[in-house]
């Protein structure tokens, strides 16, 4: 039986919605969303980072100093995923069929990357004020910018992972974490501020390198999640769902393949179904049509699933190489093609 391709996108909390502007309407919605978030996130952090490097400026401290680039790195990190967030919002074309969703990845990169640049900074200045110690100062103004670093970035945390979660961004999810981390690390700083003030030199240095050492945290878990996003990994309980919702479909008998797919912060499906032999070319599109719908409909994020159908005869991958070479020798036969 032939490949029957069905491509819907759809917003599950309308499930009865087949028009093809409500498709559109869903992805550039949650594009939106997430350019929203990150424009918001950016302006909160952006405050933050203003409020914490003036105190860095009269205080000296190599703690707040990492925090603050630990917050600028944050917020800076907004303009590869706004980047990515438009080019996802283009139409396909011939040459990316797919879309441009996949920026998101190439923006989970650049993520990653200013994160571990971020570290690297961070344990630069520890490390030289360790060799070459200075007095700090403005105690109580330096602990009052590590607070208000623990509060911009948890509240922009909180954001970026709840937005990120809604549309599937794993990119943005990423960020969210990033700016959780810098928002503990922020606490740091009060304690380095208290350190001095109980005339401990080592302090300072010492909790900026232990601020590196969180980021580093942050960066593997960031890394981790981008590499699984660009190896196309998804949650096999995920599978485990769309299997259910395939052979709970009446009409299908099997499932000889199903393969999930991110593009963007949205998935894709592609669907070996079985079916009676006996069926009409009419009959099983309606079958196929229907496994489409419900997957669209019943998967989380899934938007678009391509559906193929096999005879219970023939059933599997495994058979159509035959078919193809039985199919082309009779047309041989019958002088409509040279072709074996």
């Amino acid at each position: 039986m032939g490949t029957h391709g069905h491509h819907h996108d759809r917003d599950h909390r309308w499930p009865h919605s087949h028009d093809s502007a409500d498709k559109v309407d869903d992805a550039l919605e949650s594009s939106r969303i997430g350019m929203r978030a990150l424009w918001i996130s950016l302006a909160g952090l952006g405050a933050t980072a203003v409020l914490q490097a003036v105190i860095v400026a009269f205080s000296g401290s190599v703690a707040l100093l990492g925090d603050t680039l630990h917050n600028v790195a944050d917020a800076l990190t907004a303009v590869p995923l706004g980047i990515a967030f438009w080019l996802g919002r283009r139409a396909a074309t011939r040459a990316y069929t797919y879309g441009f969703g996949r920026a998101e990845d190439l923006a989970g990169i650049v993520i990653v990357l200013v994160i571990a640049a971020s570290a690297a900074a961070s344990a630069w200045f520890a490390i030289d004020r360790l060799l070459d110690p200075r007095t700090m100062t403005h105690l109580p103004w330096v602990a009052a910018a590590g607070l208000i670093g623990f509060a911009g970035n948890e509240i922009v945390a909180r954001y970026r992972i709840a937005v990120g979660r809604r549309i599937g961004s794993a990119a943005l999810v990423a960020d969210g974490l990033h700016a959780r981390t810098d928002g503990f690390t922020s606490l740091a700083v009060v304690l380095a501020a208290a350190g001095a003030w109980a005339g401990w030199s080592w302090a300072d240095p010492v909790i900026g390198l232990a601020i590196t050492a969180a980021i580093a945290m942050v960066l593997k878990d960031a890394a981790r999640e981008v590499y699984r996003r660009l190896m196309d990994r998804v949650d096999p309980h995920l599978v485990d769902h769309a299997e259910e919702e395939l052979r709970a479909v009446p009409g299908v008998r099997d499932v000889a393949g199903l393969r999930l797919r991110w593009i963007g912060h949205h998935l894709h499906a592609e669907a070996a179904i079985v079916v009676d032999a006996g069926l009409t070319l009419i009959a099983a599109h309606e079958i196929a049509a229907d496994v489409e719908h419900q997957l669209t409909h019943h998967v989380p994020r899934l938007t678009t699933a391509t559906v193929h159908v096999d005879p219970d005869s023939h059933p599997g991958d495994g058979h159509h190489r035959d078919l193809s070479h039985e199919r082309r020798d009779r047309l041989a036969v019958a002088g409509a093609t040279p072709q074996p």
